[in-house]
């Protein structure tokens, strides 16, 4: 069994929020687990943010999702695969 792990690096947060949104949510059905970060002393709203995402399903459209991901500027990806 493998497990998949999407990690992505947005740099500018405020730029870049909506549109990585909207490709997470048209690829929602492959999502099992998201976790989201972002740094910054409270009551602030940092720029940078860290999705850590498991991913399950057709590896075809998870590369999918990778690569509408990687096109975005100012956006990291790192897809992650480990054998269980």
């Amino acid at each position: 069994m493998e497990k998949m792990i999407l990690i992505i690096l947005q740099k500018s947060r405020m730029a870049t929020a909506v549109r990585v949104q909207e490709i997470l949510t048209e690829y929602g059905c492959f999502i099992q687990a998201r976790l989201g970060l972002h740094d910054g002393p409270p009551k602030t709203c940092s720029d940078s943010g860290l999705i850590i995402i498991e991913m399950a399903g057709d590896k075809a459209e998870i590369q999918k999702c990778k690569a509408k991901l990687v096109a975005l500027e100012n956006v990291s990806v790192e897809l992650v695969t480990l054998s269980v």
